[in-house]
């Protein structure tokens, strides 16, 4: 008995046999007929061609009010799995092409990689891979519940056509999740012209210190001395159109490098138990070889021991 029926276009003809794993292993986790060791199964899916899969009902084991819905649960499941891992990034690829047709090539190609970011290869914060795991799942789950009912009430599922024309709730999530790729994407843009900018000004002006010690307790606190580390004023008196930039461009927890700009050093030496954190990697970026970072020497390893925050 034939239950149903799941194509793929050509261009995924290399992928029948995961989207066939998916299937099985589904069914054989979610249809807890007899002993691990020997389960009797109930339906097999069947190669009809090199695009199409067919799930078959073993008779007289299968029974449809008794096990018709589990299996529809577990198929839906293994599609929708097939889609987030298989058809997601080309599905975002489409939308991106379609609503910014005359954005250069290379936009859309970052904004693939934002999405990407946000979706799979970027930690939330503190909540880290458990908030990333949680969104896919939340999105694989509006895919399952789509698919589940569909294959209710049709004995035929192209994956193609059922992406394209279906899945509206899907859908409109990776659209949402382009937009603040996007968004993202324009605001870290302006920021990386705006640190060029700040690099540029301090590429034409007149060093005014030979050496400045910048101690990082920790987060965004820093302790700023000269060369024989005596405190130096933590505000300064900044150049007007750096301090306009920055009143409007940075960040009040970056305002050191407010003060890096306004005291014009020709060397800084950054002590810090933090060197990968993103401000200090921006002052190495706007200051570039006047920079050495420090992370322990005679000079700054009690006394950073003592400042640096738990």
């Amino acid at each position: 008995m034939e239950l149903f029926t799941i194509s793929l276009p050509t261009s995924l003809q290399k992928s029948m046999n995961k989207l066939s794993n998916l299937l099985k292993e589904q069914v054989l986790d979610d249809l807890h007929i007899g002993s691990k060791e020997a389960r009797q199964a109930i339906v097999e899916f069947l190669p009809i061609s090199d695009q199409a899969i067919c799930c078959q009902a073993i008779m007289p084991h299968f029974q449809l009010k008794e096990h018709g819905s589990a299996v529809y649960h577990a198929a839906a499941t293994a599609i929708a799995e097939f889609v987030v891992s298989e058809l997601e990034p080309s599905m975002l690829s489409t939308i991106i092409r379609r609503k910014y047709r005359n954005s250069h090539s290379a936009d859309a190609a970052a904004l693939e990689r934002y999405c990407h970011d946000l979706l799979h290869g970027k930690e939330w914060d503190s909540l880290g891979t458990k908030f990333l795991d949680a969104d896919r799942l939340r999105r694989k789950s509006k895919v399952t519940t789509e698919v589940e009912q569909f294959l209710q009430d049709n004995t035929e599922l192209n994956v193609a056509g059922f992406t394209t024309f279906r899945l509206k709730p899907y859908r409109k999530e990776l659209a949402e999740v382009v937009e603040y790729a996007l968004d993202e994407y324009v605001l870290d843009k302006q920021y990386q012209e705006f640190i060029s900018l700040l690099k540029y000004f301090v590429f034409l002006q007149d060093t005014k210190l030979p050496m400045v010690h910048l101690l990082h307790k920790g987060g965004h606190d820093f302790i700023l001395y000269d060369e024989s580390f005596q405190l130096l004023d933590p505000n300064p008196p900044t150049d007007r159109i750096v301090a306009e930039m920055l009143e409007t461009e940075m960040n009040i927890e970056d305002m050191v490098i407010s003060s890096l700009i306004s005291v014009s050093p020709k060397h800084i030496t950054i002590h810090t138990r933090q060197p990968d954190m993103q401000v200090i990697r921006t002052i190495e970026t706007i200051f570039d070889q006047r920079v050495t970072v420090c992370v322990q020497c005679a000079s700054c390893s009690s006394s950073l021991d003592e400042l640096v925050q738990p």
